[in-house]
């Protein structure tokens, strides 16, 4: 086997995925899959600006895991990757220093591994959606795999579209035949000797941290900034106090900045109201320009929607709380927003009664599932025909889906431009050998039960 390593340095938290695949059959779709992961203690490493040092030292627990995991003769040659997201993005807008700074202090840390070190590095957005894409259909071999005889099969497959809802920015990627108007949505990639016109857009400041700190800054303005303020979204009986700098301390809501000093401590309460929620969430998107001939929001370029997706990260925690939690299936839009109405109208001690593990995220259930809701059906426009096509699903089998997977099959060249060659394999010569010998024994017994049938019936005449 061989292995590799790869941190998803999200903006909330890290997580490092462990991969295994026979050494070989490097290009053999679907026979990567997930040896182990770790999530990383703490908050990302764009959380460590003021101590870039820690951004380091925060990684070591799951790397020594690492080391653990994957054979002691195996650490010189396995590949390790670092991917920031969303929040380095952010940072990187802010102070590019502080944020290069931060990247190098990380590296430091993964230079002292004796692993294959190939880089720690900020993803762009369309990367991020179009990594995610290649990994979901990898795992479900919808390019391509491997026959019983050892030969290459195309499998004919559509494949599905890619949703991911991270920390502080939202990706949608799809196969589209329709014309790409912007050309910074188009990528164009060749897997396995198929061309793909792919359509990717990444929202910054969409993503569900981002969402909620936008969103208190609006109900804040809304109530000019007084001492106690009503927040629609969180349940009855539930409410906290915050300090300002803790909302605007993001370029995605800095515009927003009061004059107001950021020590300045508001108390929000909440009130459980779904149609408020809904009112004030929308105002988080613009609808209403579009120099396109169809637009998601804020004047971003969409084709329709069409085939099935897989929706992923926050939007499955969203979807399968509403499920299991508050026992609600979600087959259509309308399913969707009912559940959020529910949520919001749930006191904050129902809530509790539900789910007492989930105490932290329980607040914000509301807001988030009315923003899952109108940032697909407004937002992404799918409707009663399209929506049920979404899977929301962590998992293809035992593999996390997300961008991870898909970065390293990049970065090690596993998946080849054109179409590997239907060599056959020690296994398709094992199986030849196998099948002759079976042919041979079938066609020996059957001339031999003939011959023993003829013999016993010329023996009874």
């Amino acid at each position: 086997l061989q292995y590799g390593i790869v941190l998803d340095a999200g903006s909330s938290h890290t997580s490092m995925f462990i991969y295994k695949w026979p050494a070989d059959k490097e290009n053999d779709t679907g026979v990567v899959s997930e040896h182990g992961m770790c999530d990383v203690e703490g908050p990302g490493i764009s959380s460590y600006s003021s101590n870039p040092p820690a951004a380091g030292t925060s990684l070591e627990h799951c790397l020594n895991l690492a080391l653990r995991d994957v054979p002691k003769e195996k650490h010189a040659g396995t590949p390790l990757y670092l991917g920031a997201t969303a929040g380095m993005r952010l940072l990187n807008i802010a102070d590019p220093q502080v944020s290069d700074t931060v990247l190098r202090a990380v590296a430091a840390t993964l230079k002292t591994y004796p692993f294959d070190f190939r880089g720690a590095r900020i993803l762009s957005g369309e990367e991020e959606g179009v990594f995610a894409w290649v990994t979901a259909n990898y795992l479900l071999e919808n390019f391509i795999k491997r026959g019983w005889f050892g030969e290459w099969i195309q499998t004919q497959k559509k494949t599905l579209g890619a949703m991911d809802f991270g920390g502080a920015s939202t990706q949608i990627t799809f196969e589209t035949r329709d014309t790409i108007e912007n050309p910074r949505n188009e990528v164009m990639l060749k897997l396995y000797g198929q061309a793909y016109k792919v359509y990717t857009h990444s929202f910054l400041c969409y993503g569900r941290d981002q969402v909620l700190k936008r969103l208190v800054s609006k109900l804040l303005q809304a109530e000019s900034y007084q001492e106690t303020v009503s927040h629609p979204c969180w349940p009855m009986g539930y409410n906290k106090s915050l300090l300002l700098s803790s909302i605007y301390d993001s370029p995605c809501t800095e515009k927003e900045r009061p004059s107001l000093a950021l020590n300045t401590t508001v108390t929000l309460v909440g009130t459980g109201n779904g149609n408020l929620c809904t009112l004030h969430v929308s105002k988080l998107f613009d609808f209403t320009r579009c120099s396109f001939s169809h637009c998601s929001f804020d004047g971003v370029f969409q084709p329709k929607v069409s085939g099935d997706f897989i929706a992923f990260s926050a939007f499955f925690y969203t979807v399968d709380f509403i499920q299991t939690v508050m026992g609600r299936p979600v087959h259509l839009p309308s399913d969707l927003k009912d559940a959020a109405e529910t949520i919001c109208a749930t006191s904050w001690s129902e809530l509790l009664q539900k789910a007492p593990k989930l105490e932290k995220r329980l607040p914000d259930y509301c807001a988030v599932s009315i923003f899952v809701y109108l940032l697909t059906t407004k937002g992404y426009s799918f409707n009663n025909h399209s929506f049920p096509n979404i899977a929301f699903q962590k998992k293809v089998g035992e593999t996390s889906i997300g961008w991870a997977l898909g970065y390293m099959l990049n970065l090690t060249n596993m998946i080849p431009a054109e179409k590997p060659s239907s060599h056959k394999s020690m296994l398709y010569n094992y199986w030849v050998i196998l099948i002759l010998l079976f042919v041979v024994t079938t066609l020996t017994s059957l001339v031999t039960a003939i011959c023993l049938l003829r013999h016993s019936k010329s023996s009874i005449i």
